[in-house]
Parts: structure tokens; sequence; C-alpha cells
């Protein structure tokens, strides 16, 4: 078959595939697929049949699938700009770009039709280098030149506006064509001794440093950071290619890499370039808003895509499209619309036209002819790889047009030009039917020395680096689009997640007595808005869900659940969820009562602080609770107000998110721990005066008050400092940390919600003063080391302490969650107790129980006692320098625990912590039944 035969094969070929993503569009907007809807691929198509018939005519001879090639890459660009345009501000560039295909097929005609022998160029070489250099610096001339978005590289006329760079690229490339093949001898032999080198004449190296030296003043006056770097490495590939010297091409990288250097610390615009490229989402609204949404997009596309249409890269009517889409971001679109198959394929055609060209390379019967086709490909597959390794962050973003398929009649019209060229060094071939491997016998014409064996590995070596430079484009597709689309796709801030989610009606959220505390509402444009009915109850828990904030909470923690996609009550939630139909999101109940929530939401009005209540045998969350809160449906506001920094937030969840100094509430850890390891026994006796030196510094009860001799039971009712600072000390730091570290100091743990991790200092590192004041639960360091003083903990941390002691010793793992159910009411989870760690044991649990009845019968809480049921506790002062944190850590029933509360009360005064934990605990009793 012949040449042109196979050619219009594999225009057929191409069309239904054209064709095909048309009917896909029409389907989408609603429309019929008739004539009407196909008229323009028809019409494309048309016009290649038209530059199908004149390369029969004026080029025979040219490789049969360049054509086709450009055919499927405009076909596909056209289709994806008329799935854009409607979302951009210009809706009517689809049939601009139609006109500029046709004015480009026939410029690509004209090039075949005037441009019969290449070698005729040289004569006029270096007045093509002067009209190329002309017209890549003619955006410079003030009132011509015009500047859009960041880079001045257009000309406007009237209502005209043009890259004259696209032209000017292929005229330089005419130029160094000529130029290497009239004096790639020279450039070839190295006559100059340097040691045990051989270095080129200095006169052989201008060429180099003259391209050098433009690139540079494209990125300097130009901002034209991807014109620069395709113009450099084509010339890098021409040269190599004449002169097979791999020296060129490190002194060629060795050049853009101070070039690139020296602009990164000049010039402010490559520093953003490149400051967004290594952490775009530092800056996700502003300078790294495009490459962000590019990423999240490309993320979603999966294997097969979305479809075309339904992406959010191209605009929906309710999203707005990336900015510039249409150019430097098509391939997003794609990426996200056609899916990973999808976006390799469209990537496999540059690939093709690659190899195409470098074989027209091979055939070419001339110097000048072959070095064409050599710079003229590289063109192409280099802008090609740098946009899409753009867009895809593999490299830095430039700002580029993909060939072909990006909106712009500059870029359309140098593309067609190109391939006229390609076409025409094509059909002046050492044979119609002879490719590289079965010429390699002869020369490229009469005057030159470069075999074809030579030329055939050099241009094997330019086709492994573009498949190589393909491979890698794929390779990070696959990683954005399979193995990291979870971890884009679940980020905070990905508001095409969030997005799509509004579509989707999201579970509720309620507490274990059934009242709602998050739900989904349907707008009239039939998306959902996120609603919280019952006001600040419980708001820290719950957290919130917004496009622009992203999540919190278990809104965060349990987000793929609500919206249906894990945690599957059935097989048929399973087959739903993987053939991608639409259902209501899980329902997540929690353990919260919002009785016993309210009430420690009560005892906190008006402070800041929080309050945590635990049931200690299963380590369920009954209420957790911080100070100040906020209503639920003004959460945008309030991280507005805190984002601009005028008011301290409310949004900050002291219950697990802040540390604290547990004051004297830590001394259960300190008693708990020197009864288990055996160091004294309730019955102890300790000297208490008001004040005491240890470790060369004082130790001091509160407000210095003396209690003479007490045994260690008594002076845990009255929380003497100074005998546990005597306790602590005759323990050993390294016990005091150790038995804090059993209850779960230094220790992570797994939590729905943020939770801090309660602190102990390394005991290696503590003074004996240190120690002595630890073991009293006021963290001190006065060495200022390396590890945090301790003890630091959270309201959590603490009732996990009171719930161990409780509990006979057993630490239950809290938990927030107790079940989760589908849209049709069917629980796929039930939550399950499940043990942490034995902090001690039964009997030391015992002993410390009896000891706390003893603080709140007689000692520093009776403020908690409650008619009807013995309760055990703690009290705590955390001494600040002009306040005291106020705490308490209590049980009930003492004996057979249901209920464990620990409270915070900042800057509060003597006893008031005691006072709203009675509160709270008289409440969860009640709800409980037991009083």
């Amino acid at each position: 078959m012949s040449r042109r035969n196979i050619e219009l094969v594999l225009l057929l070929v191409a069309a239904p595939v054209v064709a095909l993503l048309f009917v896909m569009i029409a389907i989408n907007e609603g429309q019929q697929v008739n004539m009407d809807s196909l008229s323009v691929p028809i019409g494309i198509f048309a016009a290649f049949v038209v530059a199908h018939l004149a390369v029969r005519k004026l080029a025979p001879g040219a490789d049969p699938a360049l054509l086709p090639l450009a055919f499927g890459l405009s076909g596909i660009g056209i289709a994806f700009i008329t799935r854009i345009a409607p979302f951009t501000d210009a809706p009517n560039m689809a049939q601009g770009q139609v006109v500029w295909l046709f004015v480009g097929v026939a410029c690509m005609i004209v090039v075949l039709a005037l441009f019969r022998n290449l070698d005729k160029i040289a004569n006029y070489k270096y007045t093509l280098m002067l009209v190329g250099i002309l017209l890549l610096l003619s955006p410079m001339v003030p009132g011509l030149g015009q500047e859009i978005y960041g880079s001045r590289i257009w000309l406007h006329i009237g209502g005209f506006s043009f890259q004259p760079g696209e032209i000017a690229k292929i005229v330089i490339v005419l130029f160094m064509a000529s130029y290497l093949a009239e004096n790639r001898e020279l450039l070839s032999v190295f006559t100059v001794r340097m040691g045990p080198f051989h270095l080129p004449d200095i006169r052989s190296l201008l060429p180099l440093l003259l391209m050098w030296g433009v690139a540079m003043v494209i990125v300097v006056f130009e901002k034209d950071l991807g014109s620069a770097m395709v113009f450099f490495f084509v010339f890098l590939l021409m040269l190599y290619v004449a002169t097979g010297k791999k020296f060129y091409l490190v002194v060629g990288l060795g050049l853009i890499t101070v070039g690139a250097l020296a602009a990164y610390a000049a010039f402010g615009h490559v520093q953003v370039r490149v400051n967004t490229w290594l952490d775009p989402f530092s800056d996700a609204q502003n300078t790294g808003y495009q490459l962000c949404q590019a990423l999240y997009s490309i993320a979603d596309g999966d294997l097969f895509g979305v479809g075309l249409g339904n992406g959010l890269a191209g605009g929906t009517d309710a999203f707005n499209a990336i900015p510039v889409v249409e150019s430097d971001f098509i391939f997003a679109d794609i990426a996200e619309e056609i899916g990973l198959l999808g976006a390799a394929g469209v990537l496999l055609l540059f690939l093709c036209f690659a190899i195409r060209g470098f074989l027209t390379a091979a055939r070419a019967k001339s110097d000048v002819s072959s070095f064409v086709a050599v710079g003229l490909t590289g063109m192409i597959v280099l802008q090609a790889f740098i946009i899409v390794g753009g867009v895809t962050r593999l490299i830095p973003l430039t700002g580029l047009t993909l060939p072909f398929i990006s909106q712009g009649g500059s870029s359309l019209l140098g593309s067609f030009i190109i391939v006229g060229f390609l076409l025409r060094a094509g059909d002046e071939a050492t044979g119609v039917g002879t490719e590289m491997l079965n010429g390699t016998t002869s020369s490229l014409h009469s005057n030159s020395v470069l075999g074809r064996i030579s030329l055939g590995k050099r241009l094997t070596n330019g086709m492994l680096l573009c498949s190589a430079l393909f491979a890698l484009l794929v390779a990070n597709l696959t990683m954005i689009m399979v193995v990291q689309a979870d971890s884009y796709q679940t980020m905070p801030g990905n508001n095409h997640t969030l997005a799509k989610e509004a579509k989707s009606e999201r579970g509720t959220i309620s507490t274990y007595d059934g009242i709602v505390l998050a739900r989904s509402a349907m707008d009239d444009d039939g998306s959902y808005e996120r609603i919280y009915p019952a006001g600040d109850l419980a708001t820290h828990v719950v957290g919130y869900v917004s496009q622009q904030y992203g999540t919190s909470g278990i809104e965060a923690s349990y987000n793929e659940t609500l919206k249906g996609q894990e945690s599957f009550a059935s097989w048929t939630d399973v087959l739903n969820d993987m053939a991608g139909v639409g259902t209501a999101g899980n329902d997540v109940t929690l353990t919260i009562n919002s009785k016993i929530q309210q009430a420690a939401q009560d005892a906190l009005a008006g402070n800041k602080g929080a309050a945590v209540v635990m049931d200690p045998k299963t380590g369920a969350i009954l209420a957790l609770a911080s100070a100040p809160t906020y209503d639920a449906a003004d959460f945008e506001q309030v991280i507005a107000q805190a984002n601009s920094g005028t008011a301290e937030t409310s949004l900050i969840n002291r219950a697990t998110g802040t540390l604290y100094a547990p004051g004297s509430t830590f001394k259960m850890v300190t008693l708990a721990t020197a009864i288990e390891d055996d160091v004294a026994r309730e019955s102890t006796t300790f000297s208490s005066p008001g004040t005491i030196t240890i470790g060369n510094a004082t130790v001091s009860n509160f407000n210095k008050t003396s209690y003479g001799t007490q045994t260690l039971e008594q002076a845990t009712w009255w929380s003497a400092n100074t005998v546990y600072g005597q306790l602590g000390v005759q323990m050993g730091a390294d016990k005091l940390v150790e038995g804090a570290e059993r209850f779960g100091f230094n220790q992570d743990l797994d939590f729905p919600i943020v939770m801090y991790t309660s602190l102990m200092a390394d005991p290696s590192e503590m003074t004996e003063w240190e120690t002595a004041w630890a073991a009293a639960g006021e963290p001190v360091n006065p060495m200022n080391h390396e590890s945090p003083a301790g003890p630091q903990a959270t309201v959590l941390q603490m009732a996990m302490v009171g719930s161990a002691i409780a509990n006979d010793g057993v630490e239950m793992k809290p938990y927030l969650v107790d079940g989760v159910y589908n849209a049709n009411g069917q629980r796929s989870f039930t939550a399950q107790p499940e043990k942490l760690r034995t902090s001690i044991s039964s009997d030391t649990a015992k002993r410390v129980r009896d000891i706390l009845k003893g603080v709140v019968k007689q000692g520093t809480g009776t403020t908690a006692q409650i008619n009807g049921v013995e309760v055990a506790g703690k009290t705590g002062t955390a001494e600040k320098a002009n306040s005291n944190d106020s705490w308490f850590v209590g049980m009930a029933p003492a004996d057979n625990a249901s209920v464990v509360v620990a409270v915070v009360i900042e800057d509060g005064d003597e006893g008031v912590g005691t006072q709203k934990a009675h509160d709270i605990l008289q409440t969860a009793l009640e709800v409980q039944g037991l009083i």
C-alpha cells in the first residue's frame, strides 16, 4: 500500500474517535445527535481530506502518519475547547479555533507549495536568524507588545493579538539547521588541547553562547520561561544530532543550570514559579491556585475519567473553571474527563509524532532537511513535555500551550506550519519505501560526510530520550490519578471534593439519645447544605464541612462514612458504591448523651475551660465540652474571625487540643505509682511544712499552709505539695515517669478528633527539684532541657487516669462513635469496648479509690459530695504567674463507678472546678437513674 493510501486509512481511523468526542459533548448538553451537532468534526475532517489531496500532489513521498496524528490531536483539542467554552469569558472561542485550524491547514499546504527544496533555505540563513530574533523580541516594543498573565509575548495591533514567538521559533530552527549543516565539521573537530582533554575552538562555542543569551533575554524581559526552555533545548538537540559530541550537552546543561540559578536569585516571577512547584498548597488561594485546582481535577480522573463535560477543571454551571484552562491547563481537563487511559493515549500520540518526526529526519536526503526535521519535531515534543510536566507538577509550571490541542491561533498556526515542513523533509527522502534501517549505507547527499549509521544512532538516542520523557509523564500521571488520588481527594482544602459532595446527601450525626447534631438539607438547585440544628451542642466534637474551609471533627474523621463510601451495611451498598450510584450517606450515632453534654456546657458557660465525662467500664465518652464554644451554624464566621486574629478563637477544643498543668489531680498518678511500686503506703508519714527545700530550691504548699506530720493518705486529702515533693524524690524520676506512662502520658492515642499527647519529661534530664514539683503536678524546667517539662495533660487524659482507677486499674480506650447506620436504618458498625492497657493492679486501684473518697468526704473536695451517692475524686490547683487553673477529677459511685468526670476552669477561683464537676456528675447520675 502506498504512503498516501496509508495516510488516508489512518485519517479514516481517527475520524470516528474525533466524532465520538463531539457526540459525548452533545449528549452531555442534552442535544440531539444529528448532522448539526456533528458539523464541526465533519468540517475538520473535510479540511484534512483537502490537505491529504494536497500532500498527494505536492509531497507524495512524505511520512504517512504525521497528517493523521495532527488530525487526531487537533480534533481532540477542538472537542475539549468546545466543552470548555461556555464556562469562560469567550463562549465563541471554539468557532475561532476551528477558523484557525482551517488557516493552519492552508498555511501547511502553502509551505508544501513554496518550499520545494529545503536546501535552498541555507542561502538565506542569516536573514532567517535576523528575522527570527526580531520576531522573538518584538513583544518588547512599546505600544505593540502586550503582557498577559505575567508574560510579555503578545503583539497587539488594533483588535488583533498574536504571539510572534510561535513563528519565530520555526524561523530560528530553519536558521540553525542551515548553520549546522554548513559548519558541523568545524563544530565536530576539537582542536584545542587542555591537559588530557581536547576542546573545541572558542569560535565553535559562539552559537551555543548566542542561543543561551537569547534564551536568557526571553526569561528576563518577556518572562516567558517555557519558550526559553524549548528554544534552548531544541538547539542542544540539533547540535548533538549534527555533531554527536556529548561535550555540547554537558556545556549546554551547565549553562542552563547557571542561568536558572541566576534567574531564580534575581527575578521574583521565577521564584514564584519555583516555590509554587515545590509547595502549591502553601498558597492555594493565590499563587498556587491554578496548580492546586489542576491537581485536584487530575486526581479525580481515575482510570476512565468522569465523562466529557462532567469535570470541574473545565467549569460547570455551579463551579468556575480553572483560569486559562483552555490553553495552559487544558491537559488537566483532559485527564479528569477521559481518565488516565485517555490522557496516556494523548501522550502516546505525541510520542508517535516524535518517532515519525525522527524517522523523517533519518530518511531526509540532505543535512538541512534532516536537521529541520529534528528541530521542528523536538519543538513539538519538548513543548508538550514541558507543559504537561508543569500541569502535573513534575517540573515547574512555565505557561506554554499544548501543541495542536490548546486554544490559541498562534500556537495552532505554528503547529501546522511545522507539519508542512516535516512533510516536505520526508518527501525529500532516500526513497519512497526506504526507512532508517534499510538506508544505512547511503550518504545524505554528495557533499555530506554524516553517514547513515552515525545519524541513525543519534536519532535512535533522540527517540529513546523522548520515550523516556513520556514514560516519565505517564508514571507521574499514574502516581497522581491512582496511587495518590485518595490523599489529594481527602485534602481539607480540596474544593472539588466538597463541591461534588454537595450534590449527594451526607448522613446525619446524632447523640446517643437521638438528638440530631448535623444533617443535610436540599437546596433549590438540587445541592445539599449542611445544617447544624442543635446550636452549640457538642460543636467541638461534630466539627464542620465547608467548601472554603474543609472539614473538622467527626465530620472529618468519619467523612467517607458520612458520604456512604465506607462502613457498608449490605452488599447492595457495596455494589452501589462501586457502580457510582448516588445514595444517601451513612448516619453516625455518637456516644454523647445530650443531657450530660448540655450539663457540661452549662457548667463551663462564662469561663474558659473543658470537661470530659466517661464511662470507665467501656471508654464511651458521655460528654466532651470546651469553652468558649460557638453556634455550629456560624462556623464560617467564627473561622474568618479566627483567621483575622481579632479575638481569641472559640474553635480550640480545650478538652483534647490543649495541654494544661494538671496540678494536684496528677497526685492520683504519683499516689498510684508509689503504692504499686511499694515506695510508700497509705500510712507512711511525712513532715508537711508550708515550705521545704528540695534540690536547693523551695517546694511549697498552696498558700504555704503547714500541716505538720501527715500520713500519705492525709496528705492526699489536703493536697500537700511538700509531702508529694518528698515522695517524688523518694521514688525517683524514672519511676515517676514510668508510672505516668502506664496511664498514657507520652503515648499517642488514636482518637477521632484532634488529640494532643500528654507529656512527661525525659527522666534522665530531670533535676531533683523538677522531680519534686512534677510529683505534685506542676511542670517546671529549670535547666531548659530538650524534653518538655512535665506533667502536661489534656482534660481527656486526666479523665482516662480517673477511669483507670475507677475500673480496677484497667484503662479502656476512649471512643466517641457508638454506631453507624445506612440510609435504610441497617446497622453496619457497633462500637465494642476495647482494653487499652492495665495501668495498675486492681488492689492498688481500690486502695487509691479509698484515699480519694476521703478527699471528697473530709478533704479539699467536699463540694463534690452528692446525696445518696459516694463520690471519690481529687482536686487540683495549677498555679500560674497571675492566676490558677482549677481542676477536679471525680468518679461515682465510688466503688462501682459508671461515671468519671474531669474538669478544668482556666483562671478559676479555688474550688470552682470541684463545684462544676459536682453539677455535671449529678446530671450524669440522674440520666443513669442512680439518683
